[in-house]
């Protein structure tokens, strides 16, 4: 059975929570949560997505382009397609935001591999998920959704997929991704 997206995931690694609200072929809309000093695991981009977080508890940090900008309730903070971006909670209470990526395209299946790898315990150091394994599922999806990491130059990135994606293929973790998208 598909990972349940409607369900909240927390990520014990970032401090991170997620839970989708609603998804259209527009926008796909989740409540996300940040314990203090939770973070995004690493800049990124999104080429093809604007993400726009509004902010109901506590206070957002989020680096755009190398500027900080800083949101709290009843404020938001949108991060434009195509911009190098990182989210922090670097106060001692809980940050809540709604989360609204647009347009949708497939983040629902991104977000049913990410919340399964999760749930599993398929986890590394800093950024919970494991990178090869979640880098699998992006290529068996297709993914449109994909944010690539910005440390990590864009040839770099997609030959690390494609070896991530053959590992994958060896190590039978297409089971994973029937189990967390089917």
């Amino acid at each position: 059975m598909a990972t349940n997206i409607f369900e909240a995931t927390r990520n014990p690694r970032s401090g991170e929570t997620f839970r989708c609200i609603s998804v259209t072929p527009e926008l796909y809309k989740m409540q996300w949560t940040l314990q203090p000093n939770g973070y995004v695991p690493f800049e990124h981009i999104h080429y093809l997505q604007d993400e726009i977080f509004y902010v109901q508890q506590g206070e957002l940090k989020v680096l755009i382009d190398g500027v900080e900008h800083f949101a709290g309730p009843g404020e938001t903070i949108t991060v434009p397609m195509g911009a190098r971006h990182l989210a922090s909670n670097n106060k001692n209470e809980v940050m809540e935001a709604i989360v609204d990526y647009s347009p949708a395209l497939d983040y629902d299946t991104f977000m049913q591999c990410l919340c399964g790898l999760t749930k599993d315990g398929y986890l590394d150091e800093k950024s919970g998920i494991s990178i090869p394994m979640m880098g699998y599922c992006l290529m068996k999806m297709k993914c449109k959704a994909m944010a690539r990491p910005t440390a990590i130059p864009a040839p770099a990135f997609n030959m690390a997929l494609r070896f991530f994606y053959l590992m994958g293929t060896v190590r039978g973790w297409n089971r994973l991704f029937k189990k967390y998208t089917v």
